[in-house]
């Protein structure tokens, strides 16, 4: 946060807090009851719900423990087959090997068929 940002905070906490130093005891005796009605209120109507909550994070925290316990795989090839090919097709003399493209299958059949032998 910036400066003036850190002004308009404390001046709102300020108003706030003067605010809140002026009210009287029956207001906040009000205040105090009504809060507490609330409270019970959204305990009252989810109670099923608040019951799984602890069972919720247990079950979240041994995922996450399983997930940095349990090893990845071993190697992962980064590079694809014929990376090496696109390479030397995307390099400079990429045109001149278009134009001869006959003749580097004639050569890669020879290759293959050397290495099959």
């Amino acid at each position: 946060m910036d400066k003036s940002d850190d002004k308009f905070v404390s001046e709102a906490k300020a108003l706030f807090d003067d605010s809140v130093d002026g009210l009287d005891a029956a207001t906040l005796s009000t205040l105090n009851r009504s809060r507490h009605r609330a409270l019970e209120a959204a305990g009252a109507h989810h109670p099923a719900l608040l019951r799984w909550v602890p069972v919720t994070g247990a079950a979240v925290a041994v995922l996450v423990a399983v997930m940095v316990i349990e090893p990845g795989p071993a190697s992962v090839d980064t590079l694809p087959a014929g990376v090496d090919d696109m390479e030397i097709l995307l390099g400079e003399d990429s045109i001149e090997m278009l134009e001869d493209l006959e003749f580097y299958a004639a050569i890669d059949a020879l290759v293959q068929d050397d290495d099959v032998g």
